[in-house]
């Protein structure tokens, strides 16, 4: 199915298929020069089939995790771009999570004044929350997204085929996320975490549509983050919190996030939360060790 998202400047559509990415050729605008931006634990088959579907492809892969996501990073892509005379008719495609999305996004915006960019975003965190919404930022002098630009892409790309190859912890990472825009905003999909099983056919597929219409609707509203917007930072606070005193392998984003939304939830909804916190294996407190 097509999602379209309106922005101030026009909007995109968002392309959730199984299999879509064996499509890109046919989907995407790709007969030029083409930066794709992965990362060193995506599978090398994913930005394989983008290149091979692109007139002029140039690949750079950089090392998995928020290390990447700094200046430093950021200067290596425009870098390549040049060496490899990048025009502004040419284009960027991330092809991984949110920091491969988000350095992409701030690439694509920054060289020659705007360049096109496309999002396709392999785990269901990225999937269902950082790809849609035209956030593009990196880190800088150990804070959290301080240098960026609001910038949406020209498409994303979502293939739900891509999470086979997660490990269950990647899936629960990404499911936090959805539970808390469930709480925001959707009680029916609540009732999927609650009752249904997301190994069964079709519920994962569920879950990012119905995720996805709940961030199309709020970056719709609030293109730049100056009101409604701000209900996708529910337990982000205290996540946050737990991120700058923990290195990223002991928690992922989602599991802060899980952490971070129990203490915010009154009684009667925090034992709903709790229950399913732990029915998809995602923390609830932090561990002594």
């Amino acid at each position: 199915m097509d999602i379209f998202v309106k922005t101030n400047n026009g909007g995109y559509d968002i392309v959730l298929k199984r299999g879509a990415l064996s499509e890109v050729g046919e989907l995407l605008d790709l007969n030029r020069k083409v930066l794709i931006v992965t990362d060193d634990g995506v599978p090398e088959v994913y930005a394989k089939t983008v290149a091979k579907n692109c007139k002029l492809p140039v690949i750079v892969t950089i090392k998995q995790g928020e290390q990447s996501k700094h200046a430093d990073t950021w200067c290596h892509l425009l870098k390549a771009m040049v060496e490899n005379n990048f025009t502004r008719s040419d284009c960027i495609v991330a092809v991984g999570g949110g920091v491969v999305g988000d350095l992409s996004g701030f690439a694509a915006a920054t060289y020659m004044r705007g360049i096109d960019f496309y999002n396709i975003p392999t785990t269901l965190l990225s999937q269902v929350d950082s790809s849609i919404g035209g956030k593009t930022a990196v880190d800088f002098m150990g804070y959290k997204n301080l240098v960026g630009a609001f910038y949406p892409p020209k498409k994303v790309i979502i293939d739900p085929d891509t999470l086979k190859t997660l490990p269950q912890r990647q899936i629960s990472n990404g499911l936090a996320e959805s539970v808390k825009m469930s709480l925001t905003s959707d009680s029916e999909l609540f009732s999927i975490f609650e009752n249904e099983d997301i190994n069964s056919d079709g519920v994962i597929d569920k879950i990012i549509e119905r995720s996805l219409l709940i961030k199309r609707y709020v970056v719709e509203t609030d293109e730049h983050e100056s009101g409604l917007r701000k209900i996708l930072n529910f337990g982000h606070t205290l996540a946050h919190a737990v991120e700058s005193i923990n290195d990223m392998e002991k928690y992922h984003h989602g599991e802060c996030v899980a952490i971070g939304m129990v203490p915010m939830c009154a009684d009667s909804v925090k034992q709903r939360l709790l229950k399913v916190l732990n029915k998809h294996k995602l923390p609830t407190v932090l561990s002594e060790s």
